[in-house]
């Protein structure tokens, strides 16, 4: 499912110039007291390595660094690396050409779309690839994003990799073709256009994966609540991501960085210091589906400084305003980011190595988008898709349908859960003892009443007395079981007496 998104929107006005350079830092620190007042400080930490942290800093920055008092080496000014190794990448042009050709050449199962302009007016590509791009239809929705950070340009090349495997092997590999079938495939490969293959922060020098609401301080609801995007005040590149994220239904995400080799799970920020475990309510799921990428690709798997390649988000260093914490807490999207080589910008050379290295990973992790149990949500009288919450147990976290068609997908680990489906101005209704196993996500549809049992178009005294009869043992003709409790009881009859007070 998920409304495709069309219509590119009107360039941002460009800043008087571009911003001034940053300088990057190695800043050794000897304690978690210490990382966390580096982390604080308001400076740009992008990575952090056994008692040494790399911090981008502008003249300010490197004033609050002082402050601080902790000791650090200039590396060089940001982009510098990325200008250097920048022969055998795609720069915006020649991506631009590319994606164009992949969505001229394959035009049956993609689409290319622009999700707005950056700073500088350029566009911010989105490929979408499935068998029927342009129908939604019963499918999850997957997107990767690349290159947030400029100088981060692997994962645009291995997006390109990714795209031409995906398209030129549909219909000729059958385990491509039955990811294309089942999935609505969203490819970004470059978020910061601007800065693509000269700098990490965008043209107005914001980093941009810094730049997304932050939970509690920004927003605290989430988008099926009614929560305001917030996207006023940030970044262009920002607001489009998030704009086109509250659009579709994103069910799964990744995000592609570079710097080190693991996958990080959310929370990123959960309001505890640096090198605390910060877990969601999905800290085991999180953990399985960052292992489904990590354990395809034998550096990350192995990396000596990280557990089987992977690592929670705040366990390593907290930062504020990331991207894969907003979609979870506001979308309800699953996200994480992928650090795919310890070099910011390796040689070209390298390039088709590193594909090697995470080519089963990125097609495991896609797949991994059909387990745990989907459905559909309609309104019991009219068969109407409906924009409905869904969660299991006693998890918190909400997944959310699309509202065009009504699909939903809740990922969950092998076990039975008590699924709870709510929708404004319908009844509640509990899904008991589903069993979800390791395999293809199990399949439970779902029809909500709003109380109107007799579906006469209201909610009265009539429906009232056909729930009674049918508590009573009396036939009825109807389906009186309105709230999934397996059998027709005093609760289904207080929730139509409610709906027909007006209340819930």
């Amino acid at each position: 499912g998920g409304g495709r998104w069309g219509g590119a929107q009107e360039p941002a006005g460009a800043g008087a110039g571009a911003a001034a350079r940053f300088s990057i830092l190695e800043v050794s620190f000897s304690s978690e007291e210490e990382l966390r007042q580096l982390t604080e400080s308001g400076l740009i930490v992008s990575h952090v390595y056994e008692g040494l942290a790399e911090v981008y800093a502008g003249g300010e920055g490197l004033a609050a660094l002082d402050a601080l008092g902790l000791p650090y080496a200039f590396l060089g000014f940001d982009g510098d690396a990325a200008k250097a190794a920048g022969d055998g990448y795609h720069d915006y042009a020649s991506l631009t050409a590319d994606l164009q050709a992949f969505a001229a050449a394959y035009p049956d199962i993609s689409r290319l779309f622009s999700l707005g302009r950056s700073v500088l007016g350029k566009e911010l590509w989105a490929l979408l690839i499935t068998d029927n791009p342009d129908v939604e239809e019963d499918e999850p929705e997957f997107k990767y994003v690349s290159s947030m950070h400029g100088d981060e340009s692997v994962g645009t090349e291995l997006c390109l990799y990714l795209i031409d495997r995906l398209l030129s092997e549909y219909g000729g590999d059958a385990r491509i073709t039955a990811l294309v079938d089942a999935t609505a495939i969203w490819i970004v490969p470059a978020m910061n256009p601007d800065s693509l293959l000269t700098g990490r922060l965008n043209y107005n020098g914001r980093d941009l994966n810094r730049n997304f609401p932050i939970f509690s301080v920004d927003f605290s609801g989430t988008l099926f609540d009614g929560a305001p995007l917030g996207g006023a005040g940030r970044e262009p590149e920002t607001q489009h991501v998030m704009a086109w994220t509250a659009a579709n239904s994103f069910v799964l995400s990744a995000n592609m960085h570079t710097g080190a080799v693991v996958v990080n799970y959310p929370y990123d920020d959960d309001g505890l210091p640096s090198g605390a475990d910060a877990p969601t309510p999905d800290d085991a799921l999180f953990e399985a589906l960052s292992l489904s990428y990590s354990m395809h690709n034998p550096p990350m798997f192995n990396n000596r400084g990280f557990v089987d390649g992977i690592t929670n988000g705040t366990a390593w260093f907290r930062i504020r305003g990331g991207m894969q914490d907003w979609n979870y807490r506001y979308a309800g999207c699953l996200e994480v980011t992928l650090e795919l080589a310890e070099p910011k910008m390796p040689g070209a050379a390298l390039l088709p190595g590193l594909w090697q290295d995470n080519e089963e990973s990125l097609l495991a992790y896609m797949e991994s988008i059909h387990l745990g149990v989907r459905g559909l949500v309609r309104d019991r009288n009219t068969g109407a898709p409906l924009w409905a919450s869904v969660s299991a147990g006693e998890n918190p976290q909400r997944v959310y349908t699309d509202p065009g068609v009504g699909d939903y997908y809740r990922l969950l680990l092998p076990g039975t859960y008590d699924l709870r489906y709510l929708s404004a101005g319908y009844i509640p209704f509990v899904a008991k003892g589903v069993e979800v196993g390791g395999g293809a996500a199990v399949r439970r549809d779902v029809a909500l009443s709003d109380g109107d049992v007799d579906g006469d178009g209201g909610v009265g005294a009539a429906d009232i007395q056909l729930v009674v009869n049918a508590a009573l043992g009396r036939t009825v003709n109807v389906d009186a079981d309105v709230d999934g409790g397996g059998g027709v009881s005093a609760t289904d009859i207080q929730a139509v007496v409610n709906r027909a007070l007006g209340r819930g």
